[in-house]
């Protein structure tokens, strides 16, 4: 017996395919051929399925429409012709009786008398109409009935009764094949009619969807270009609706996304050029230290020991505060923050305590007015310590700081810090605030050009603003502005 053998590795590969399906059913995971069901198609297909409801609608009311206007017109035809002959000079029941159809202009008329008595008599017996009760209670002297339809022999007659003297009625009969056959061809044709236009109304969907959803098409292959090249270049735009606009947000986005990259570049660069200077002078003397300390080498002085070692230190500290700086600012794409009630005075009197306790040869100018404010701390001191460690670096020995606050309206504070130095150049200004930006005349003074960028992140983040100029003084103004509320100072009582 020949056949094909299935081992058990195939079953195991087989049943764990089945519950792979049953978990991604679970799940409600899409099956591939649903994934490839785009957009574009499902909208064809909603018109469609619109198009068809509407037709359908249509397509009902319309044959119902007709069909009860054709009815409605025959049973007037059929009540005129009757009342012309029940009011004529043929009103004798002998002449009706045997009056021919062709006399009311139509020879498909079933023309009979219908007495109170049920007595129905007819020119030929063979063409007699349908009498039923309606007639009847018409020959009795009940009012006149509406057209009615009876079916007799197989086939379909409208039938009308109009009273024709005292206990009689005339009874008219057509048949209904005539209508039928418009009605017919009319329900055979709303059909072909709507199938036509469900096809037009399906590609009229495609061409739309294919024209509207022509922008989604560039965005998704912008967002695919860019997570395969990292290209951020913005899509051309055109138009003014919804997707232009979303077109917009989206090159906004790859703007800013760009702008982010190009600052973690230019951050990654500068950090970089600034590390380099110590390390490089750090390594230098620590190679000095290990080469005299090797048996063969001549002696070090203790004056060129201690020296090298003092440089060391210095250097260390320089690289503490610059990884401490480039930590801070890292902190940049972190909003959050921990805010609670500060009194901006004593925050300010903690950073000019600590800078006084380094800058002994600068004189201080302090005017403090009670301020409160929602925000963090040490964020905040450590902008006011950056602000004053920059007046105190660029104001000569026995030179003054003036620190200041005022306020400029019920709602905002200005602290402003100025010192005694030559000032900022008009070329300077706009960039005294920018990362590791640092004037000509300042490269050679210690410091990395974080410090008031720093000051600029951290007033940022409490809704302020930074500004520098010239102070009247002669040196350089640094101000920052920071929203908050005033605290009257208690009284005595």
């Amino acid at each position: 017996m020949t056949g094909s053998r299935v081992t058990g590795s195939q079953q195991l590969s087989e049943g764990e395919e089945r519950v792979e399906q049953w978990w991604r059913r679970l799940r409600g995971d899409r099956s591939p051929d649903r994934e490839r069901f785009t957009l574009r198609a499902r909208i064809g297909v909603l018109a469609a399925l619109v198009a068809a409801a509407m037709v359908l609608i249509v397509s009902s009311a319309a044959f119902l429409v007709v069909r009860q206007n054709l009815t409605s017109s025959l049973d007037e035809t059929l009540r005129q012709r009757a009342y012309a002959a029940a009011q004529s000079e043929l009103s004798n029941p002998q002449l009706l009786a045997a009056l021919p159809p062709a006399v009311l202009g139509a020879a498909d008329l079933h023309i009979a008398l219908v007495y109170g008595s049920g007595l129905a008599t007819s020119s030929d017996p063979t063409s007699m109409p349908p009498v039923g009760e309606p007639e009847l209670a018409v020959a009795q002297g009940g009012p006149t009935q509406p057209g009615r339809t009876e079916v007799m022999d197989g086939i379909p007659y409208r039938i009308v009764a109009v009273q024709a003297g005292d206990g009689r009625a005339l009874v008219i009969a057509q048949q209904l094949d005539t209508m039928t056959r418009v009605v017919s061809r009319m329900g055979t044709a709303l059909p072909l009619v709507g199938l036509g236009g469900v096809v037009l109304a399906a590609l009229a969907g495609v061409a739309v969807a294919r024209t509207g959803l022509r922008p989604v098409q560039r965005l998704i292959a912008a967002t695919e270009r860019v997570a395969t090249t990292g290209d951020l270049r913005p899509i051309p735009v055109s138009g003014s609706d919804e997707l232009a606009r979303l077109t917009l947000s989206f090159n906004a986005m790859l703007g800013a996304l760009a702008a982010s990259r190009e600052q973690q570049r230019r951050l990654v660069a500068d950090a970089g050029h600034e590390l380099r200077t110590p390390l490089t002078s750090l390594r230098t003397n620590l190679e000095l230290l290990a080469a005299a300390d090797r048996p063969d080498a001549p002696e070090l002085p203790a004056e060129d020991r201690a020296e090298l070692l003092t440089d060391v230190r210095a250097q260390v500290e320089e690289l503490t505060h610059l990884v401490g700086d480039l930590v801070e600012l890292a902190r940049d794409d972190t909003p959050t923050m921990t805010t609670e009630a500060l009194e901006l005075t004593e925050i300010v009197e903690r950073a000019l305590a600590r800078v006084r306790r380094r800058a002994t040869e600068t004189g201080f100018d302090v005017h403090l007015t009670p301020w409160t404010l929602d925000g963090d701390a040490s964020a905040l001191e450590r902008a006011v310590l950056n602000l004053l460690d920059n007046a105190v670096k660029w104001s000569p020995p026995g030179g003054t700081v003036r620190l200041s606050m005022v306020p400029i309206s019920p709602q905002w504070m200005v602290v402003e810090v100025a010192d005694s130095g030559s000032g900022i150049t008009a070329e300077d200004l706009p960039h005294v605030f920018d990362r590791f930006y640092r004037a000509d005349t300042s490269r050679t003074m210690a410091g990395s050009g974080l410090g008031l960028s720093i000051v600029a992140q951290a007033v940022a983040r409490h809704g302020g603003e930074v500004r520098a100029g010239r102070a009247p003084e002669g040196g350089a103004l640094l101000s920052i502005a920071l929203p908050g509320r005033h605290v009257a100072e208690p009284t005595d009582p």
